[in-house]
């Protein structure tokens, strides 16, 4: 309450001024959200002395005067949001704030702190949301701002947030219009160039096939839902083309597959590994239904990955994967007491979630201490691993 008597006692104009000269010193996030919320305050207090001298039928003049310090208000508080933006990120870049999703807290190596949330500084997801939307209005047109107060001023309304909203809404979407043209463009270009790439699978036999499949999931819309899509990073195959791909053609008589998926692929995940002959499902003779024939091949167990991020999803939003298991023939299991638990989670994993859909090294690491001298193959592989043959669009690459 204190506040508002010190902000109501001051002449509007001024207050501008003050708010302005704020954001120019700011060199910190935390003064930036500081300027951001003194414009916040100019602004309120100009709305509330604008809604009052209409109450008692002020000269039109002096309602214009409210409103344009109203605007003025406005302008300072999206500079501030575009700044805000900018350090936001890279304090997320640096690893002092959470990246985008989730409460848990990570390790940082370099720093041994951790890193705090959007909350503990003061600052909601909306609000992130908001300033970078309005960065990018920015980034399009560096006038856009002032331009849209003038002319709602123009017009004879009163500069409010939600009418600037509106007003700079079209450039907002235009850019992510071009956006979203941009990466399906990015998309197909990729999708020739490792399509090039891809290699004939060997003719050698594996005891150990550790595959991540180029998963395609159909989202709702291909203009909106694409936008964090795995087609965005690599070309990705259907489901009948997984199937197709006679994997099971490299398994030696004992083998054991280890299968990545996400969570919404899992029965595809498992129609592949029937496909690929390791989870043979028959018909059962007595009851009718189906079922898995465990005699010769058969899924005995999965990991589960959880990530520090919060991925998409529409029924949840996916944060963890899943390394399915599976085996035919009668392949070596791991020495009891040497099993990895099947909940592995970020803060034991050395590696953050690094380019899209790569693992991390830990589950690659452990398959290798348990299977030194078996013939080993990734499928899908990034980069090179000693002693592992490899396969894949991005094999040649690697």
């Amino acid at each position: 309450m204190a506040k508002a008597v010190a902000i109501a006692a001051k002449p509007l104009p001024s207050l501008v001024k003050e708010a302005a000269a704020a954001l120019s010193r700011a060199t910190t996030a935390a003064e930036v959200l500081d300027a951001r919320d003194k414009a916040g305050a100019v602004y309120d207090a100009a709305k509330r002395a604008a809604r009052l001298q209409k109450a008692k039928r002020a000269h039109d003049e002096i309602i214009a005067a409210t409103h344009r310090a109203e605007a003025d208000a406005l302008e300072i508080e999206a500079m501030a949001k575009r700044r805000l933006a900018d350090e936001y990120d890279a304090a997320q870049e640096r690893g002092e704030v959470h990246r985008a999703g989730g409460n848990r807290k990570i390790k940082v190596p370099d720093g041994n702190f951790e890193p705090a949330s959007a909350a503990e500084i003061g600052i909601r997801r909306k609000d992130i949301h908001d300033a970078r939307q309005v960065r990018s209005a920015i980034a399009r047109n560096p006038t856009i701002v002032r331009e849209a107060l003038d002319d709602i001023l123009a017009s004879g309304d009163e500069p409010t947030r939600a009418a600037l909203k509106r007003a700079i809404a079209p450039a907002v979407k235009t850019l992510r219009t071009n956006e979203q043209a941009a990466k399906k463009e990015r998309r197909s270009t990729r999708e020739v160039e490792l399509a090039a790439r891809q290699a004939a699978l060997p003719a050698k036999k594996y005891g150990v096939i550790y595959a991540d499949p180029e998963w395609q999931f159909d989202p709702y819309s291909t203009d909106t839902g694409m936008d964090r899509a795995a087609d965005n990073h690599y070309p990705t195959s259907d489901l009948k083309t997984l199937m197709k791909r006679d994997v099971g053609a490299l398994a030696a008589k004992d083998c054991v597959l280890f299968l990545w998926a996400t969570v919404p692929m899992l029965v595809e995940a498992i129609c592949v590994l029937d496909a690929w002959g390791f989870a043979w499902i028959e018909r059962d003779k007595n009851t009718g239904y189906l079922a898995p024939n465990k005699a010769h091949a058969r899924y005995v167990s999965h990991w589960a990955w959880l990530k520090n991020r919060v991925g998409t999803g529409y029924w949840t939003r996916g944060k963890h994967e899943i390394l399915l298991i599976a085996t035919r023939g009668k392949p070596v299991a791991p020495a009891m007491g040497d099993q990895l638990e099947s909940w592995c989670d970020d803060m034991a994993v050395p590696a953050d979630v690094g380019a899209h859909s790569s693992k991390p090294a830990v589950f690659a690491a452990w398959i290798e201490k348990h299977w030194p001298n078996t013939p080993k193959i990734e499928l899908n592989a990034r980069q090179a691993r000693p002693g592992w043959d490899r396969w894949g669009f991005e094999a040649e690459a690697a």
